[in-house]
């Protein structure tokens, strides 16, 4: 049996990416992720992400009382992008989150985005692997 940390990220990543353009408004980004059930989105297309834009961005950007329909995606969106391949484990992508203090990482298969894995996306696996044992 394979431990939770030796999972390949890839299969934890889900078969959409859900993205919007930069000039998207945090309204709507606020909608998006609802909508989604998601934590956060890409800016831009899949060929070419310039950004992500997460609940706590838009947390942020409300705490310091900028206006949602007025504000863009881009104006509060992160641009140093964390990236990891499709067959980094889980334990080396909870490892690389830990270091870098970031809850989202970028998966990408043979130079294409593929998915995003969320610091909660490897909690559950670690919690699912400690129910089976």
């Amino acid at each position: 049996m394979t431990s939770a940390g030796e999972l390949p990220v890839s299969d934890l990543v889900a078969e959409e990416v859900v993205h919007v353009e930069p000039e998207t408004n945090l309204r709507e980004v606020a909608r998006v992720l609802e909508e989604a059930n998601i934590g956060a989105v890409v800016l831009g297309a899949m060929s070419q992400v310039t950004g992500i834009v997460s609940e706590r961005d838009l947390v942020q950007a409300l705490a310091h009382k900028r206006d949602p329909a007025l504000t863009r995606a881009v104006d509060v969106a992160h641009t140093n992008l964390i990236w990891c391949d499709a067959q980094a484990t889980v334990a080396e992508v909870a490892t690389e989150m830990m270091e870098r203090y970031v809850r989202h990482v970028l998966v990408e298969e043979d130079g294409k985005l593929i998915g995003i894995v969320s610091a909660r996306d490897l909690l559950g696996v670690y919690a699912s692997d400690e129910v089976e044992d």
